[in-house]
């Protein structure tokens, strides 16, 4: 059973840009099911870090689908900011997930800690949490990180949620006006899901 490709998988989020990013990382021969088509809401996320997210996502959703799920828990930690927004990253955005706004607290919430914010380099790193959860109760886990800093203002139309004020260590461009491609191969996501690949 351990050695057993996972030939089909339900990607457990109701993030479309998630969902997009996920399925990209998986070989094209794997059968990708999303909660639309379980018609599932998401469960309540009240764990403490982003693997415990990350596991509570994937077993509600395996075991409301009776399928092998892959879920992620992700977010933006920066330092100056004690490592907020951290695992509340998808929350500062309200309930429809606006990260224009959760952006625009991110920048608030800069200006309050130090008003010559712009003027210095504000360290900050992309988390991704992933978990694989079978009906049967096992469950493996793996966690990506990616370093930057945050950009003084808003570019790039790519990616989401964060993207377009996150700059990738040695470069100068933000993961918002990177090429999906580029991003995919140096983002958080990509180094978590390296080191489960083997399932696959």
């Amino acid at each position: 059973m351990l050695n057993k490709k996972i030939k089909e998988i339900l990607i457990g989020t109701n993030n479309d840009g998630k969902l997009r990013e996920i399925t990209d990382l998986l070989p094209k021969s794997t059968v990708i099911l999303s909660t639309k088509d379980f018609k599932l809401s998401s469960p309540r996320e009240n764990g403490k870090s982003f693997l415990k997210n990350s596991l509570i996502k994937a077993k509600f959703y395996s075991k409301k689908s009776n399928m092998i799920c892959l879920a992620d828990d992700s977010g933006l930690e920066i330092d100056i900011l004690k490592g907020k927004p951290g695992i509340f990253s998808a929350r500062w955005g309200g309930i429809n997930n606006d990260f224009n706004k959760a952006i625009s607290k991110v920048f608030q919430e800069l200006y309050k800690r130090d008003k010559n914010w712009k003027q210095k380099k504000i360290k900050a790193r992309f988390i991704c949490a992933l978990t694989i959860y079978w009906p049967s109760g096992k469950k493996i886990h793996s966690l990506g990180k990616v370093e930057g800093l945050i950009s003084d203002k808003k570019k790039g139309k790519n990616g989401f949620g964060y993207d377009p004020i996150f700059m990738p260590l040695n470069s100068n461009i933000t993961f918002g006006q990177m090429k999906p491609k580029k991003k995919y191969k140096i983002d958080h996501r990509f180094k978590a899901f390296k080191k489960i690949k083997r399932f696959f």
